[in-house]
């Protein structure tokens, strides 16, 4: 008959913490939405001007680990580009290179709090936070060109088509978010997040521009790709040199960036705590 009631006992006390773990899971999760801007940093724009930011906006789900650390899967889109004719430098003016490319990326970000934070907590209601992960993106650069819009991955502007084959590059690349914010719970459920976090990745190609020019005679003659890779001659500034091949078109010595700063407002779920009955259903089994 113990071994009965102990099974019993043994039973209902897994039921319970079942609950309260999934009690635990559940209160801790949340859903937002996020909005904001962008800017992107590179061989464009190497100064960190921010002169062209793009509108921003995304979702996510974040898991609150414990009242310190919580992690957040994120799915973002923005649209970045920059334009030569904002750098004062003589040789960036004279390059007169220029790009858009949208951005799509998913990240897994850990948010590591300064303070505790607790929704529904008056006490625990704000708190700055660091954080840092790892995600990937797409991007395809694009520009005009004679009122016409044409991607340059496919055109191959630093010979990538054309025997340099080490150049070419693909639409993906990993990211890795690190910035800072801050959290604030409103009221309910509901709670505001301020984020700044660049995002470093592994291309230099962001902007379609990284190493050297090739040459003008490296592409099909009157070629839309001939007409890119070089465009130094359309504002009038190009003094016949500048596209000469072996000149620095980009720089190698970092990869491209881009910033994201977001605001967002999330839902806490809810739950509620065991029933009452269970733990009375306890007392009475182990009597």
């Amino acid at each position: 008959m113990r071994s009965v009631r102990a099974a019993i006992w043994l039973f209902f006390g897994l039921l319970m913490a079942a609950r309260a773990g999934a009690q635990s899971y559940f209160t801790s999760m949340e859903v937002g939405v996020a909005i904001g801007g962008s800017q992107y940093f590179g061989d464009l724009n190497d100064n960190y001007a921010f002169k062209t930011i793009g509108l921003a906006g995304g979702i996510y789900a974040r898991k609150h680990m414990n009242q310190y650390i919580s992690v957040k899967l994120v799915a973002n889109y923005t649209k970045i580009g920059y334009d030569d004719k904002y750098n004062t430098e003589p040789f960036e003016h004279q390059r007169n290179l220029n790009f858009q490319s949208v951005v799509i990326e998913s990240a897994l970000q850990a948010e590591f709090n300064f303070f505790r934070f607790v929704t529904g907590d008056k006490e625990h209601r704000f708190t700055p936070f660091l954080t840092g992960g790892i995600g990937a993106f797409y991007y395809n650069p694009y520009t005009y060109y004679q009122g016409t819009k044409y991607y340059l991955q496919p055109l191959g502007t630093e010979g990538q088509n054309n025997g340099y084959a080490s150049r070419k590059y693909t639409n993906y690349s990993p990211c890795f978010p690190i910035g800072i914010g801050a959290k604030w719970w409103i009221k309910g459920g509901v709670n505001l997040t301020l984020e700044i976090a660049d995002r470093l990745t592994t291309t230099d190609y962001l902007d379609d521009v990284s190493t050297t020019y090739v040459g003008a005679n490296k592409f099909p003659p009157n070629s839309v790709a001939a007409a890119l890779q070089d465009r130094s001659g359309e504002n009038g500034n190009g003094n016949g040199e500048v596209g000469t091949a072996g000149k620095q078109r980009g720089n190698t010595a970092s990869y491209d960036q881009y910033l994201m700063g977001l605001i967002s407002v999330s839902w806490h779920f809810t739950t509620y705590r065991c029933p009452h009955f269970m733990s009375e259903e306890l007392i009475r089994v182990r009597r």
